[in-house]
């Protein structure tokens, strides 16, 4: 950001751990704080504002009502990956995506990203972000063996909420993620992190996998990408909150699981939003069944309370990786934090 907004966002993040120590902590000394802090529902973006953001980004993105988020997915269509040697779809976890919505005050928004990169990509895109006064937030893998090596970098910004989609554009417009720089898909999908493709044609996720048995195990339903199957999980056992933002499913604190191949051969890669002492209970109960360990790491800063990120891949029948799936959810919402809210299933 520019150094002339380092005041606005110093209040933003002061409001932001203010209202999340006052969540975390049954202090009566604090009543009179929450009374004034404790955060409301954020106000919605216009649909002027949503219309605005679609014409920037040169795609019609998704609101989410509910979490007053609008999302656009940006999938690297243009990419052949394989892991272990074997193609897997763009839908699989290499769909990146950008969504803004508007501070708990509404004075200001925030953008958010996740942005698919080669790695001859990302420090080009990391200084037109910054030239464009955006913030990087964090560099990292999400797998292994794949083959072209990709690299994952979190984007952020505050600002007039249309000014953010127009700062992201020119951030993009010399890259491969700009929309209008990409080829299409057979079908544009939902707007969620990842792309869709209808059931007619090729076989989808509708065929190829035993969906109402891994619901049954999960405890979610999931959405069909194209030939993948894809579950989204949100934290709503807590409140997290970024620069005066509630951050939600939606603007990217989620965990999620990606199957690939079929029922009884099948990929999975994922990612687990945790708290801080939730990330070796997770990576124990992923490593007893038998799903690999990729990454553990930030996407955020200045988030409170803190969430780190832990990425996963499996390979086998689908069941038992959704079950460790499962398992490792099972370990949120446990121990020092888990006098907030019941986690949702």
């Amino acid at each position: 950001m520019a150094h002339s907004s380092v005041s606005r966002r110093e209040a933003l993040r002061a409001a932001a751990v203010l209202g999340a120590t006052t969540l975390l902590s049954g202090s009566p000394s604090l009543t009179s704080a929450a009374s004034v802090a404790a955060p409301g529902k954020t106000p919605p973006l216009s649909q002027a504002d949503q219309t605005a953001i679609d014409a920037a980004l040169g795609k019609k993105g998704t609101y989410n009502e509910a979490q007053a988020t609008h999302l656009i997915s940006l999938p690297r269509n243009d990419l052949k990956v394989k892991i272990k040697g074997e193609p897997v779809p763009i839908a699989f976890g290499f769909g990146g995506w950008v969504a803004i919505k508007h501070t708990l005050d509404g004075k200001s928004a925030m953008l958010m990203s996740d942005t698919v990169l080669l790695q001859e990509e990302v420090n080009p895109l990391m200084s037109a972000a910054l030239a464009n006064g955006l913030e990087i937030g964090a560099v990292h893998n999400h797998f292994f063996y794949e083959e072209p090596r990709i690299y994952y970098m979190h984007i952020s910004g505050m600002g007039a909420s249309v000014e953010l989609a127009r700062k992201f554009a020119a951030t993009l417009k010399d890259s491969k993620l700009l929309p209008a720089n990409q080829p299409q898909s057979a079908s544009p999908g939902p707007a969620t992190p990842g792309n869709a493709t209808p059931a007619a044609g090729p076989l989808t996720g509708n065929e190829l996998f035993d969906l109402a048995a891994l619901d049954a195990l999960v405890k979610y339903k999931g959405v069909v990408n194209g030939p993948s199957y894809k579950y989204t999980v949100g934290r709503d056992d807590l409140q997290c909150l970024m620069m005066g933002t509630e951050m939600t499913a939606a603007i990217g604190l989620n965990s999620w699981a990606a199957f690939a191949g079929r029922q009884d051969d099948a990929h999975i890669a994922g990612d687990i939003a945790m708290l801080e002492h939730e990330v070796n209970p997770v990576i124990k109960t992923l490593r007893a069944h038998n799903l690999e360990v990729v990454a553990v790491h930030n996407h955020m800063l200045g988030d409170t309370p803190r969430m780190m990120f832990l990425h996963y891949y499996g390979r086998g029948p689908a069941t038992p990786l959704a079950t460790g799936f499962r398992a490792a959810l099972d370990q949120l919402g446990k121990g020092p934090a888990s006098s907030m809210r019941g986690m949702k299933h």
